[in-house]
């Protein structure tokens, strides 16, 4: 880490020592303030500020720290800082490759799928943040992807990792032994056997530097990717976050193989056929570079057999909390089942979706559907709906479709 923290920006640098201040860290000579005061021999009026003191003095008392969990602490915040930083900066100054990363690390579900906790030792933590800022600026990728199979204690274990550079050149594919015993290999699933894994003669901890060279890494859901393999890279490009549909109201995330159709024209997975981890992993980088080198919308349209399911359903929103799932029902005609999603505070309103057999029996069933019609804010088709409850009180509620009338 020493080498590293010489090209670190000063200001990095201060926010690292005011960290180890406020956890009351303590380096092989102690904290900082002992630093400070066999450094300048208690000088009367040396400040403390590690602002005001130089490049040289923040780096000689960080590298006083050895522990792996200390540095473990050091880099994960260096991460953290760096991804700030992206945050901050003017998007229009961003390289193709940073675009994509900025558009991982903005999604709303990236601080809940990268909140790792990889303070353990087993845990592998780049230094990425701790180099020069120019490291945001590479524009070296490479794609990953694992299997996974169920270990006794209920947690994945990683049993296989395929890699790809840039030029999609296969740069790793080994199976890797997993460190608690398996219940399931997931065969139908993983493509792999009990055999297999006799003959790997990787570790996780041979194949965590491997992938921490300072590189982008690029995968779909690549989350599940890094936890399994114990790795926390601030620098990474996930397709899953990249990629989105239109008029989406929430982040619903398309799946590898819709994005390959779309994006790429082929599947990678056909169905009754094991995953790939090399053939995820290139497809991964294909899509990534799509965007990159021929400029791919990121915004893709559903496919044919998604459109037809979701013609197929109706949703209903803004139901007070007190209206039963049996009268809900009696708003609506034909055959259908309900999907309620609870609301998130006890006496808020909750929705629910409406499936039906067909999308022409959702059709019929919301022009049945007594209510003044008018659009969403996203223009979809919805009528606002006033009845009466068993206990005799009014309510309203909104029934919607899920596309454009003509979607096609």
């Amino acid at each position: 880490m020493e080498l590293k923290l010489a090209t670190a920006e000063k200001q990095v640098l201060e926010e690292l020592v005011k960290l180890v201040q406020s956890r009351g860290l303590c380096g092989e000579n102690g904290g900082w303030k002992e630093f400070l005061d066999a450094k300048d021999k208690k000088k009367i009026g040396s400040p403390n500020d590690p602002s005001k003191r130089s490049h040289d003095e923040l780096v000689a008392f960080l590298t006083t720290f050895k522990k792996k969990q200390d540095l473990q602490v050091l880099k994960c915040h260096a991460n953290f800082l760096l991804i700030e930083k992206l945050e901050q900066e003017c998007p229009g100054n961003d390289t193709p490759e940073q675009s994509l990363v900025r558009l991982t690390v903005e999604h709303p579900a990236y601080s809940v799928d990268y909140s790792f906790e990889p303070h353990s030792e087993d845990w592998f933590v780049s230094d990425v943040g701790v180099k020069t800022s120019k490291v945001m600026e590479s524009t070296d990728l490479v794609a990953v992807d694992c299997e996974m199979v169920l270990c006794d204690n209920g947690t994945e274990g990683l049993v296989r990792v395929g890699v790809v550079d840039r030029d999609l050149k296969v740069i790793l594919d080994e199976f890797v032994k997993p460190d608690k015993p398996v219940v399931d290999y997931r065969t139908d699933i993983t493509g792999i056997t009990a055999e297999d894994i006799e003959k790997a003669t990787l570790s996780l901890v041979d194949i965590q530097p491997f992938l921490s060279n300072g590189a982008i890494l690029v995968g779909h859901s690549l989350n599940k990717d890094l936890e399994v393999l114990k790795i926390y890279h601030p620098k990474v490009i996930d397709t899953a976050l990249v990629f989105k549909y239109p008029n989406a109201r929430k982040p619903r995330r398309a799946s590898l193989n819709n994005l390959c159709k779309s994006i790429l024209g082929y599947e990678v997975r056909k169905a009754g056929v094991s995953h790939d981890c090399v053939n995820d992993a290139t497809a991964a980088m294909k899509l990534a570079l799509a965007v990159i080198e021929k400029r791919a919308n990121t915004t893709i349209p559903p496919s044919k057999e998604m459109l037809e399911v979701e013609k197929a359903k109706l949703f209903i929103h803004k139901i007070p909390h007190n209206v039963t799932s049996e009268e809900l029902e009696q708003v609506l005609s034909g055959e259908f089942t309900l999907d309620v999603k609870p609301a998130k505070t006890s006496r808020g309103c909750y929705c629910a979706f409406v499936i039906f057999r067909s999308s022409e029996e959702a059709d019929q069933a919301f022009e049945n559907v007594d209510g003044d019609q008018g659009q969403d804010s996203f223009g979809l088709p919805q009528k606002l709906v006033i009845f009466k409850l068993t206990s005799g009180s009014r309510v309203s509620i909104y029934v919607r479709k899920m596309v454009e009338d003509g979607s096609a």
